[in-house]
């Protein structure tokens, strides 16, 4: 009896230990950053960017991002805007990962790339793996890759990780255009390297993100009728 209740002990005692831990990583205050972004003309501004980490995760793993901001002046009218990307209770996180901001005549545009496999079916599993909005009218609207200005061809933003990137980074409080070209030259991936404008294979697709549906506030196979009634029954207790 003595060594079952010595167990039970250091047993409740670990999984305590485990639920502080885990509540203190999932409460992480915003990082913010500067990025000197490179555009196509040549031309330069400077991105101030915020992440914070909450959400879901798995245990010894760190929270994903779950708010993330993105504020610029517009060259030549010198006016503020500013991008955000919030938690969405259906896939756990915010949604995207920035890749490339870029102004023409006027609009600025922003290219992001779904932020994990149910934020890829969420947004329509597009291919090549793009979100694409434009800023006009005082509004971020999502466009079609088509109507991407040709001229926009190259990341200029920290992808990967942003947050602990930039702190390892930054000189003077900012991360240059070259180290962030640098950074995004070591990716495998096409998509990363450059903004395709053909379609990747679907095979591709298929093995980058299972196909899933929501359903319910789940996330399953399409058409799985085991899965919707195992679902419809937990749901009618």
């Amino acid at each position: 009896m003595g060594d079952i209740t010595s167990w039970l002990f250091k047993t409740v005692k670990t999984i305590s230990l485990l639920l502080v831990l885990g509540g203190s990583v999932s409460a992480c205050a915003a990082t913010s950053w500067k990025e000197e972004v490179l555009l196509h003309d040549g031309s330069k501004i400077i991105v101030m960017r915020t992440a914070e980490r909450g959400g879901r995760q798995e245990i010894g793993q760190r929270p994903p991002i779950k708010n993330q901001t993105l504020i610029f002046t517009m060259p030549e009218t010198g006016k503020s805007i500013k991008w955000e990307d919030r938690y969405s209770e259906d896939i756990g996180s915010a949604s995207f990962l920035p890749m490339l901001l870029d102004i023409l005549n006027g609009k600025a545009y922003l290219v992001a790339s779904p932020m994990g496999c149910l934020s890829y079916n969420k947004w329509g599993r597009p291919n090549p793996p793009y979100v694409i909005f434009q800023y006009e009218n005082d509004q971020w609207e999502r466009i079609a890759l088509q109507e991407l200005p040709a001229e926009f061809k190259l990341p200029n933003l920290i992808i990967s990780s942003p947050d602990d990137r930039a702190k390892k980074e930054e000189v003077n409080g900012i991360v240059s255009a070259e180290k962030i070209t640098e950074m995004n030259a070591g990716f495998k991936q096409p998509e990363y390297h450059t903004i395709l404008r053909e379609a990747l294979p679907d095979k591709r697709i298929k093995e980058m993100c299972e196909e899933r549906v929501l359903y319910k506030g789940n996330w399953i196979l399409p058409n799985d009728p085991i899965a919707r009634q195992f679902i419809d029954r937990q749901q009618s207790k």
